[in-house]
C-alpha cells in the first residue's frame, strides 16, 4: 500500500525515474501477499527473494543474504525502504555497507516502545537512512531529537492515504459488505496479528470473549490473519466464537478490506495502517496496544489506545454503540491529501 503509490508516480516520469520492485517474500501467504499486488496495480515484482517465514534474526539474515547480489549488480541510485518491518531494516543495512543511499518511507514515527520488533526496525533504519520521508511533524521532531540532521529530513505525509483515496471510489464496486449482509454503520470490524496479542492465550482469550460480548450489542465481523487463525485453533477458542455475534472470515484483499472497514461504524485493531487509515475516513479506531508510533491518529484523529484490557475495551466499544462521539473534534493531518508520492518523488531528485 506504500509502495504502490510511489512506483505509479515513478512510471509518470520516464525522463527522470525508473523503478525495480524487490518483493522479499517475507509476507509470503498468497492471500496477504499477491493479492495486494493485484489489486494495488502493482507489475510482477523484477526480483522475488522468496525469503518466507523465520525467526526476526534468520529472516532477516536471509533478506540481507538475497538482497546484496541484487544491489551489487543493479547498481542503483537509490534505494526506497518503507514501513517498520524486517524487510525495511535488511535492506537498508546492506545498502549503508554498500554505500547506496537509502531513502525511508514513514521515517521518525516511535511508539517509545522497545520490545516491539518494528520499534527497533524504525530506529536502526532512521539511523542509517540517507533521507527520511516523514508522515506527520511529529515524526520530524523525533528524527531532530534523536540527532539525525535536519537537511536528511523532508515531511511529506502519508502515502497510505494515497492508496486509500486512489482506490476509495473503486472499492464500491466490492461485495464485500453485502456477501456478509451488513448494512453501513450498523457493524464493527476488527483485526488482530500482532505476537503480543495473539501468541499468548492469556492475551488472545480475553480479548476475543471482549469481542464476542460486543459482537451481542453490535455484529463484529473478524477477517483473520494466518497467525492469528493458527493460534485460535491452537488454544482451542473456535468453539466459543461458533454461534457468537463475531464473523470470522477469511484475511480479504486490499480493495475488498477496504469496502469493508470504510462503511463500519467503528474499528478494533493493533495495526498501524488501520489508525491513519480511519482517521482519514473519520471512523473511530480503538487499538488494542498501549502505545502507538502514530500518536498523530490521536492528538488529531480519531483513534483511541485502550491496551489490551478486555474490560476498558469493551467500555470504550459499549459508549461507541451508543453513539457517544468519538470524533467530534477530529480532524485530518497535514499534508495526508492523497499527494505524497508526488511530494516523496520530488525529494528524490532534488536530494
Amino acid at each position: 500500500m506504500k509502495a504502490a503509490p510511489i512506483y505509479a508516480e515513478m512510471i509518470r516520469r520516464p525522463a527522470e525515474l525508473s523503478a525495480k520492485i524487490v518483493h522479499t517474500g517475507q509476507h509470503y501467504d498468497q492471500e496477504m501477499s499477491s493479492v495486494f499486488f493485484d489489486d494495488l496495480g502493482l507489475p510482477k515484482p523484477d526480483f522475488h527473494l522468496g525469503v518466507g517465514s523465520a525467526s526476526h534474526t534468520v529472516q532477516t539474515a536471509n533478506i540481507m543474504l538475497a538482497f546484496e547480489p541484487i544491489v551489487l549488480e543493479e547498481k542503483p541510485d537509490w534505494v526506497i525502504v518503507v514501513g517498520d518491518v524486517n524487510s525495511t531494516v535488511a535492506c537498508a543495512l546492506v545498502c549503508a555497507k554498500l554505500g547506496v543511499r537509502v531513502a525511508h518511507v514513514e521515517a521518525g514515527l516511535r511508539s517509545g516502545d522497545r520490545t516491539m520488533p518494528e520499534e527497533i526496525n524504525r530506529i536502526v533504519t532512521d539511523s542509517i537512512a540517507d533521507l527520511l520521508l516523514t508522515p506527520s511533524q511529529d515524526a520530524d521532531e523525533n528524527l531532530i531529537r534523536e540527532g539525525i540532521p535536519r537537511e536528511k529530513i523532508r515531511f511529506v505525509g502519508n502515502v497510505m492515504i494515497d492508496s486509500l483515496l486512489q482506490n476509495l471510489k473503486r472499492s464500491e464496486a466490492s461485495r464485500a459488505r453485502e456477501s456478509l449482509d451488513l448494512t453501513e454503520k450498523k457493524y464493527a470490524v476488527a483485526t488482530m496479528h500482532r505476537p503480543s496479542n495473539v501468541d499468548s492465550k492469556e492475551t488472545l482469550e480475553p480479548l476475543i470473549d471482549a469481542l464476542i460480548e460486543i459482537g451481542k450489542r453490535i455484529p463484529v465481523v473478524f477477517p483473520m490473519h494466518p497467525r492469528t487463525r493458527g493460534r485460535i485453533d491452537e488454544f482451542a477458542l473456535g468453539e466459543r466464537i461458533a454461534g457468537s455475534g463475531l464473523e470470522l472470515t477469511e484475511p480479504l484483499g486490499y480493495i475488498d478490506f477496504l469496502r469493508l472497514y470504510s462503511g463500519a461504524k467503528f474499528v478494533i485493531t493493533d495495526s498501524g495502517g488501520l489508525q491513519e487509515e480511519t482517521t482519514a475516513l473519520g471512523i473511530p479506531c480503538m487499538t488494542i496496544r498501549e502505545t502507538t508510533e502514530r500518536p498523530i491518529t490521536v492528538e488529531l484523529g480519531t483513534n483511541r489506545v485502550v491496551g489490551t484490557n478486555s474490560e476498558k475495551l469493551k467500555q470504550h466499544a459499549f459508549a461507541l454503540i451508543q453513539n457517544a462521539s468519538q470524533t467530534a473534534d477530529a480532524r485530518i493531518p497535514p499534508l495526508w491529501d492523497g499527494k505524497t508520492a508526488e511530494r516523496i518523488c520530488n525529494a528524490l531528485i532534488s536530494y
